[in-house]
């Protein structure tokens, strides 16, 4: 049988982990930890959704060395959190392991089988010095673009809120037999998660909207739908939204609408708070750099200016601190 572990169940972790647990044909394991881990462990793990709920009791630990090498790894951490659980991963790799990242941002394999002039080239806002390159190995990779909104209501209690896509894809974008068994699991638990044969354009879509709406948010303490309908904070996020654009061109993404379309789409998510503000608010560290501060670095890489892009990032990397 399948093995898959859920590296970081927390919110989208555990409404992945729930759903595989309750029908794929794996033997599924979740790694959380405190009160979280605890209600698991003495309660299953309850998902809410659709005016109903079940619950499962897959494996639960915080010790990654009491589970063993795995098939699959979905690391659910965000992306700042990543390297500081290089050591915990490290038990659950065999010879064969994948690991789907399922987290925000650009994430760190960008450029592997990248193909051009960047090839294999690391980035720092989101892997210093290359460590996670080194340790885990780009071709374990395999990339998802979450759409799924879920938060943890209560300890071992997750509410899944909207939202059903997750596509995968190799970094490549080659339909290999662990990319399609992972799309099989995945689709046969609930999730809509079709193989792409080119991810890179939909993790910017995402990121589009993330990279600029999010730190604006820690700044104004606005709402999706205030933000996107604000003249003076809509005008501040196209501008954004206009620059990270050239960077993701040059880089060699197409973008499949306009920065007003992608700004009424966020609109229409309603009276949302930012997990970034919610962040910050919490004293918690953010994912400004996975998010912003790798765009930046990207538009150097690519010699383009971003006025808008470095003014937003230095002022929420102050408020962040605070």
């Amino acid at each position: 049988m399948t093995r898959i572990c859920i590296f970081g169940a927390g919110a989208i972790g555990g409404l992945i982990g729930a759903k595989l647990a309750r029908k794929a044909e794996a033997d599924v394991s979740l790694i959380a930890r405190g009160a979280h881990l605890a209600a698991m462990e003495s309660g299953g793990l309850t998902l809410k959704q659709d005016g109903g709920s079940f619950t499962v009791h897959p494996r639960v630990t915080s010790d990654s060395k009491t589970l063993g090498p795995q098939d699959f790894v979905i690391v659910t951490l965000k992306a700042n959190a990543l390297i500081g659980a290089l050591d915990q991963l490290q038990p659950l790799l065999g010879k064969d392991t994948a690991i789907l990242f399922a987290q925000n941002g650009v994430p760190w394999w960008y450029f592997y089988k990248h193909g051009g002039p960047h090839e294999g080239r690391t980035i720092e806002s989101v892997d210093p010095g290359g460590e996670i390159w080194k340790r885990i190995g780009p071709e374990r990779a395999l990339g998802s673009v979450v759409w799924q909104a879920a938060s943890l209501e209560s300890p071992g209690v997750i509410a899944h809120h909207y939202g059903e896509r997750m596509p995968i894809a190799e970094p490549s974008g080659e339909k290999s037999s662990r990319a399609q068994l992972l799309s099989k699991l995945l689709i046969d638990s609930g999730i809509k998660s079709p193989m792409r044969g080119n991810l890179r354009d939909e993790i910017w879509l995402k990121l589009w909207q993330n990279l600029s709406f999010n730190p604006v948010s820690v700044l104004t303490l606005g709402t999706l739908d205030q933000l996107a309908t604000d003249r003076h904070t809509r005008r501040v996020i196209l501008a954004m939204m206009r620059e990270s654009r050239a960077v993701g061109e040059a880089l060699g993404v197409r973008f499949s609408v306009d920065a007003e379309e992608r700004m009424d789409m966020t609109a229409k998510v309603g009276n949302h708070r930012t997990s970034m503000l919610q962040d910050v608010e919490s004293g918690r560290p953010t994912e400004l750099d996975s998010l912003l501060g790798a765009v930046i670095e990207l538009a150097q890489l690519v010699s383009i200016p971003t006025p808008s892009l470095n003014l937003i990032y230095d002022l929420t990397k102050f408020r962040s601190r605070i």
